[in-house]
This record gives structure tokens, sequence and C-alpha cells, in this order.
């Protein structure tokens, strides 16, 4: 696996390289700003970026735009943004161009390093890993829509679990229930949210993105 990591605090960029080179993955490059980043990526051609979302000049939003910016560029590029504090739109603004193989997760998931691993390789593989705080800060902010109010609880729960990135056995494991189950409250989520089959969409990807834009508020 090869990666590149846009971090503008030394410290924390330099711990991270050396913990994911201890790890056996191989850091081709890293950077402290946006721009440099966008040209490690095109010059390394990486299989995974870690991007900072605050970074210079205006440490706003620029890890944002520049991941976005480095997808549209290399598609097939996979991206794991961090963040300090909770930034709900930047979630969905990140998300809104695709889910498969992106992730979004709070800085101190690093210091917890098998869950940040298993996160970087989910993103890694092509799945989607967001962090549990972002969907729990969702869920306690709820905005009413009609589609999202049909849920039942044991079905957010569900959606809740599908955000965070989790297939249907380790959603079955963490609500100790079974596989079946969660087939089925899958497809009640679907049916409730007017997801129909298409060839062109993916509806889990959707059904997130739905509960994600849902349920931040403006």
């Amino acid at each position: 696996m090869r990666i590149v990591i846009a971090e503008d605090d030394a410290l924390l960029r330099e711990g991270l390289a050396s913990l994911l080179r201890a790890e056996g993955l191989d850091v081709v490059a890293t950077a402290s700003g946006p721009e440099l980043f966008l040209e490690a990526v095109d010059e390394q051609t990486p299989d995974v970026a870690i991007v900072d979302v605050r970074m210079p000049p205006t440490h706003t939003d620029e890890g944002i735009v520049a991941a976005v910016e480095a997808r549209r560029r290399h598609p097939g590029l996979a991206v794991l943004v961090l963040s300090a504090y909770v930034e709900r739109s930047f979630a969905t603004d990140l998300l809104a161009g695709g889910a498969d193989g992106l992730g979004y997760l709070l800085k101190e998931r690093v210091g917890r390093v098998e869950e940040f691993l298993v996160a970087l390789n989910r993103v890694a593989g092509g799945g989607t890993a967001i962090d549990p705080e972002v969907v729990a800060q969702l869920m306690t902010r709820h905005r009413p829509d009609a589609g999202m109010e049909r849920l039942s609880p044991r079905e957010r729960d569900v959606l809740a679990l599908m955000a965070e990135g989790l297939g249907n056995t380790a959603i079955a494991e963490k609500l100790v229930v079974t596989e079946g189950a969660v087939h089925k409250h899958i497809r009640s989520i679907f049916a409730k949210l007017d997801l129909a089959p298409a060839d062109h969409t993916d509806r889990r990807v959707v059904a997130v993105l739905k509960y994600l834009d849902e349920n931040r508020t403006s």
C-alpha cells in the first residue's frame, strides 16, 4: 500500500509516517500543504492519501478541497481525511462525489492504532469509514424528514452502522442479531427511503448519503 500524507503539523505528520512505516506500509511522500500534497499525488500515484481537513493558508477547508481535487485527477485514489473536530458539512461534501474508498476520522482515532489501521485498510479496499463520533452527532441533531422518520429505531441503528462503513456481518455482531435480520432491516430501509434497485446506483451508498445529509443542520 503506497501512502501520501498531507498534514501541516510537522510532529503529527512525521509521527503518523513513522507509525505506518513501522506497520510495514509504504509512505512514499509527506506534504505540509495542499499544493505540495497535490504535487506528491501526481508524482507518486499512491493507493491512499491521508489528508488533514484544515491546512494553510486559511486553515478552513483546504484539505477537503485538495482531497476532492486529488480524486478528480486520480479517480481510483482512496482518501482518508483526518479532523481534530467533527466537521459535519465537510463529511457530506467529501462524500457527495461517491463514497467508495473514502474515510473521515477524528485525529484522536490515530492514537487507537488498531482501529485506525482497520479504517485505513477498509478505505484502501474501496470501502467507507466514517468516525462513530460524526455519526453520533448527526443522530443527536436530527432534522425532521418524512423518509428518515419512517425508519424504526432498529433500522436507524443499522443505518448508523452502515454510515460508519460496517458490512452486514460486522453490523450483526454489533447488534447481536443474525445476518438474516440485518438483510431484512436493510431491505426495509431501502423501501422506506424509496431507493429502488438500479444498475447505475449503489443503494447502500445512497442510503448513507441521505442519512448524513438529512441529519446535519445548516
